[in-house]
């Protein structure tokens, strides 16, 4: 993992927003430690809301409206839909202190989530932090073919809509490339997302 990290020995829920409003985020090694540190890579993924690219095959899908979409219907559920382990992903970096940390937030007004449902069950879905005209992706889930991707077509749709301006996806990973998503250096990612913050706190 690119990029510094420092210990945290304590964090609140406005230390947190802190954090992200000068380009740190906080991350634990392991679902079971409960240690946080924070984290602020050398190449910043972003995913430019203007220059977002849609496949046509899942274009396609996404008019075909396979699933419901919520937001901010089920925080919890998504955020430990996130958390579980699963065979592509063996361990998590989202342990019971963050989980409590970003509910927090999601009463506050400043964590979301897109949701993807079929029927009662949730099948999908993403979170991420809301601050200024920025909104930090924090991880997505799939219970179903598509249903993330799905959900996040209609999180830049809504992002577009609002008025944000910056997408960060902490890191880039061959899946979100496809997307448009690009590694930014540390210290233009700075410049972009003080502009963000010089934004009052926008609706999502």
């Amino acid at each position: 993992m690119a990029g510094s990290r420092r210990k945290s020995p304590g964090i609140t829920p406005d230390i947190l927003l802190r954090a992200y409003s000068i380009g740190l985020f906080p991350m634990a090694e392991s679902a079971d430690d409960p240690e946080i540190f924070w984290v602020e890579p050398e190449l910043r993924g972003v995913l430019p809301l203007d220059h977002f690219h849609v496949s046509k095959s899942l274009a396609k899908t996404v008019r075909r409206q396979p699933f419901e979409i919520r937001f901010d219907h089920a925080f919890d559920q998504v955020i430990a839909a996130c958390a579980e382990e699963t065979s592509g992903r063996p361990s998590t970096w989202i342990n019971t202190t963050i989980r409590s940390l970003y509910s927090t937030l999601f009463d506050m007004g400043h964590a979301h989530t897109v949701e993807a449902w079929d029927g009662d069950e949730l099948v999908g879905g993403l979170y991420g932090v809301s601050l200024g005209s920025a909104f930090f992706g924090e991880s997505m889930f799939s219970r179903r073919t598509d249903a993330s991707k799905i959900c996040l077509v209609h999180l830049v749709d809504r992002l577009r809509e609002r008025g944000f301006t910056l997408l960060d996806t902490q890191f880039t990973t061959e899946h979100l490339k496809t997307f448009g998503a690009i590694d930014v250096p540390k210290a233009d990612y700075a410049v972009i997302l003080a502009a963000a913050m010089e934004s009052p706190n926008l609706k999502f």
